[in-house]
Formats: C-alpha cells, structure tokens, sequence
C-alpha cells in the first residue's frame, strides 16, 4: 500500500514556497505603499528634478510611444479632450448659478450693496484714484464725450458750478493763470491781443463810431453749431455751391494730411531757388497751400461756382487740422522722448533731484518728492531738443502725469525684483 502511494501519480498542489513568495510580495508592496505615502514631497521633488533633466528622452520616448500605439493614443487624446470639456462645463456652470445668486440678493438688497460699495470707496480711496486714473488713460476720448454731453445738457448747471469753484479755490486759480503767462509766447499774445483792441476801441472813438460789439460764445454752443452745420452741409437738397465747397474742403485737408511733409520740402527748396536767382521773397506756407489747391482743384470734377472766399475757408479748415495733427505728433514724441530718457539717464536725474532737494533745503523751501522731480527734470531736458510749439499747457501736464506713473510702476518691478534676488541674465538696478 505504501509502495502504491510511492510509484503512484502526484497530485498538483500549492507548495509553501510559493505562499511565502506572495505573503513576501504583499508585505513589500505594503512597505512601499507607506514609504511613498511618507514621502510624497520628497518623491514629488525628485521625480520633477528627473523630469527637467531628461526632458529630451521623455519627449522622445512619448514620441515613440504613439507611433507604437496611435490608436490607443487618439483614443486617449479623445477621453482626455472629453473630460476636459465636462470639467469646463461643469465649472461654467458653477459660476453662471454663483453669478445669479449674487445678482439675485444684489436685487433683494440694494441698500447693503450700496452700503458696501461706499464703504469700500472710503477704505480704498487710493485704489479708486488709481482705477479712474487708469480708465480715463484708457478711455479719454470715451470719457471726455461722456463729460461733453453732459456739459452741454445743462450749460447753466456747469456755469453756476464754475463759478462757485473759482470762489473757493482762488489760490488755485492764480495758481493756473500763473503758470499760463510764464510761458511768453502766450504772454505776449495776450498782450499784442489786448492792445489792438484797445487800439480799435480808440479808432472807433475817435471816429465817432459804436464800440466793437462782440458775443463770446460758450463751448457748448460752439459745439452745437458745428453739429446745426454738419447737419446742414449733409444734406443732399443744398446748392451746388455748398457741395463743391464741402468736397473741396474734405479733399484739400486730406491731401495735405497725406502729402504735407513732401510739399514743404518742395517748397523750401523752390524759395531757395528764387532767392538765389535774386527774385523777392515768398513765404513757404504760401507756396505749399497754393500747390495744395491747384493740385486739388485740378484733379476735382466741377469747382466752377467756387469763390475766393471759399478757397481761403477751405484752406483755414485745412490748416487748423494740418496743426492737430503736429500736435498730436508732437505730443506722442514728447511722451516717448521722456520715457526713453528717464530709463537711459535714471542715475543722473536721480543725483540732479537730489541736489536739487538739498538745494530747497538750504534755502528753507520744502523737498519735492523725487519721482514728480525727475520726470519734471527730464521733460524740460526733452523739450530742448524737440518742437512743442503746437502742445498746450494740458498736453504737457498729461504727458507729465503718464510720465510718472509709468516711473513708479518701473520702480515698483524693481522693487519686487530686488526683494525677489537678482537673477543671473537680469542684475537689480534701481531708478531712484
């Protein structure tokens, strides 16, 4: 019997090697489960370390991966683009329900919203200054519609208020008519204005004759008048006269806007010319609009009921556009030259206002902070070089103001870099 269960056929069973081998496969998995759950950081750290310096091997081996695999990828591209679709949509969704919850409350209770909003507007005065000091930067033309609308809305309403600031700010307004007569071209306009009227009311006088009667009229009507005109010369029921008129104004101002530069050259060197050949002098703007007419009158159609007194219309209208538009180039010019040398000279205009504060000092006057002094330093610097007859006195406190702003918003990057540590490829430089 034994001897039968010796010589006979084994039965397959399970050995205890082998559940040792699974029993040991458990436990280090077990082990490796909680290491990795003890150091994810560290794991963390070291797999992206790995990932940046082989960048070029992962990269190549997902290459290699989908050509191997195209179908499994696309189909994996495919449930990844789903999945993220459903999570865009689920958050959309999210948000539009936040939104009509705020909204909804915001109409159930206005009172604490506009509690809330004036409170935020007083603990954040410096915030607000800056928001509208942005959105007018961005928006000027928008806004200063908007303010003309309204001017012109109710042009009594602005008078009485203007009245009133000027009683309660009398040192500010010296202060603006101050700073208006130190410029003295503009002073002495005033003053060659002033005096031929006074010579006019003399020769009037003494002629025996009425004075002068003259109507100053408000923006606001100047502003309606040119809109009663644009209604007027738009209408297809005038002469032929107005229409020829308009047509030739609107051709004549866009061909010297277009073709000014090469005219004048032109006409510099066509004086140059007469007076080396000895004939009397002319002036070049006289040479440029007359080759500017001759040219537009010649390439219009009709201009046979066109008056001496609508050529010369016509050329005023051309001229004061020709004269936006150099101011505009000039204001542009100006902010950009500022700019450029602020960031080219920031040593320099940093010792100079210092010196200049000192300066202030001994003489018992008070410090002027340095970035308003700086940028004031560098725009009378720029205005040597460049023209700025055509910019106002607004114009250049604008250019002054964005100027500034951008100064300190370049500070404050070089503040945050300095506290960030300079890097290798960018050292730390400091304006001010």
């Amino acid at each position: 019997m034994a001897n039968q269960n010796a010589d006979g056929p084994q039965q397959p069973s399970i050995g205890k090697s082998s559940v040792a081998d699974a029993q040991r496969v458990q436990e280090r998995r077990e082990r490796d489960r909680a290491y990795r759950s003890a150091h994810a950081e560290e794991i963390a750290a070291k797999a992206r370390i790995w990932r940046e310096a082989n960048k070029d091997h992962i990269r190549e081996e997902q290459r290699r991966w989908k050509e191997e695999n195209r179908e499994r990828s696309r189909e994996l591209n495919r449930e990844s683009m789903r999945r993220t679709a459903a999570r865009r949509r689920r958050l959309a969704d999210l948000r539009r329900k936040a939104r009509e919850r705020s909204a909804e409350w915001k109409r159930q209770h206005p009172e604490r919203v506009r509690e809330y909003k004036k409170q935020w507007a007083t603990d954040n005065h410096d915030k607000m200054r800056e928001y509208y000091r942005r959105y007018h930067a961005k928006h000027r033309d928008e806004v200063n519609a908007r303010a003309t609308a309204r001017r012109d809305a109710d042009p009594e309403k602005v008078t009485k208020a203007r009245k009133e600031w000027a009683n309660r700010n009398k040192d500010r307004l010296a202060e603006i008519q101050r700073d208006y007569r130190s410029d003295p071209e503009k002073y002495r306009a005033v003053l060659d204005s002033n005096s031929a009227a006074k010579r006019l009311s003399r020769r009037l006088e003494r002629a025996g004759l009425p004075s002068k009667k003259v109507h100053r009229s408000s923006a606001a009507e100047r502003r309606a008048n040119e809109h009663a005109a644009d209604e007027y010369f738009g209408n297809p029921d005038l002469p032929q006269r107005l229409r020829q008129f308009t047509a030739f104004t609107e051709a004549l101002t866009a061909h010297l806007l277009a073709n000014g530069a090469r005219m004048r050259e032109f006409a510099e060197a066509y004086v140059a010319t007469r007076e080396r050949m000895g004939l009397p002098n002319v002036d070049v703007e006289k040479v440029v609009y007359a080759r500017a007419v001759e040219i537009v009158t010649n390439q219009m159609r009709r201009v046979d009921q066109l008056t001496g007194r609508d050529v010369a219309a016509g050329v005023r209208s051309a001229k004061a556009a020709v004269a936006e538009r150099e101011r505009g180039e000039q204001y542009a010019a100006l902010l950009k030259a500022v700019d450029a040398h602020i960031r080219r000279h920031s040593v320099r205009l940093s010792t100079g206002a210092s010196a200049v504060n000192r300066a202030r000092m001994e003489a018992g006057q008070p410090k002027i902070p340095m970035g308003p002094l700086i940028v004031r330093i560098a725009l009378s610097e720029a205005m040597r070089v460049l023209r700025t007859d055509k910019l106002r006195v607004g114009d250049l406190r604008l250019i002054r103001d964005v100027a500034l702003r951008r100064l300190e918003r370049q500070n404050l990057d070089q503040h945050l870099l300095v506290a960030r540590g300079p890097s290798p490829s960018q050292p730390s430089v400091r304006l001010m």
